[in-house]
């Protein structure tokens, strides 16, 4: 079964393009280091919670916007390399962060149940 890399991160409204364009720079080294598919979603309809939300889990601001992402990875291991490689291959310090990364949220998953129409 695959593997997941779930992420939340407040982006300013103004670097919006920016932010696409550092999403399609990361592509091919998510890629090279065996990523399936990457999603970036910026949120058009992110309510507020009564006890928890997406804006106060990335400690949204005003003139930001919350972005849900994932990156679907054959495997653990796999996922794992890669982050292990962000410290050793040179081309990850020329991805710009046209975000705050201190905000960012991230996490791994096993998933449970995956369907496909």
């Amino acid at each position: 079964m695959t593997y997941v890399a779930g992420f939340l991160t407040p982006v300013p409204n103004e670097n919006k393009e920016a932010y696409i364009a550092s999403a399609q720079k990361a592509w091919p080294l998510f890629k090279d280091y065996g990523a399936l598919q990457i999603v970036e979603a910026w949120g058009d309809d992110v309510p507020e919670g009564e006890h928890t939300d997406f804006k106060r889990a990335v400690a949204l601001k005003d003139g930001e916007t919350v972005c849900f992402s994932w990156i679907i990875w054959p495997d653990k291991e796999t996922h794992d390399k890669c982050g292990a490689s962000m410290q050793t291959d040179p081309r990850w310090q020329d991805m710009d962060m046209p975000f705050d990364g201190k905000r960012m949220m991230w996490g791994g998953f096993t998933p449970l149940l995956e369907e496909k129409a």
